[in-house]
């Protein structure tokens, strides 16, 4: 365990940002979830609403360093593939 004043503040400042990353990384979680379901269910428009904002907290996260760049990146190659490969409904 730390012993010094400023080993000390650290470890408390290191447990701070691990909660901010763990929240922000929760939160991620939770929108690719969504937008996997919504792939999984063939839902074209739904997944195409959903993209821009997912991509926007892909970005955030990187911004914030509770993902890596490249993960990040892989992360919106791979979804914005799976919804590009969804067919559009045919129109009556």
């Amino acid at each position: 365990m730390a012993r010094h004043k400023s080993a000390i503040r650290q470890h408390r400042r290191s447990l701070r940002r691990k909660a901010v990353n763990t929240r922000a990384k929760s939160a991620l979680r939770t929108q690719m979830r969504k937008m996997r379901e919504a792939i999984q269910a063939k839902d074209r428009e739904a997944s195409l609403k959903m993209l821009p904002g997912l991509f926007k907290a892909i970005d955030t996260s990187v911004k914030k360093g509770a993902i890596k760049k490249n993960t990040g990146s892989r992360y919106k190659s791979r979804l914005s593939r799976q919804v590009s490969l969804l067919s559009p409904k045919p129109s009556k």
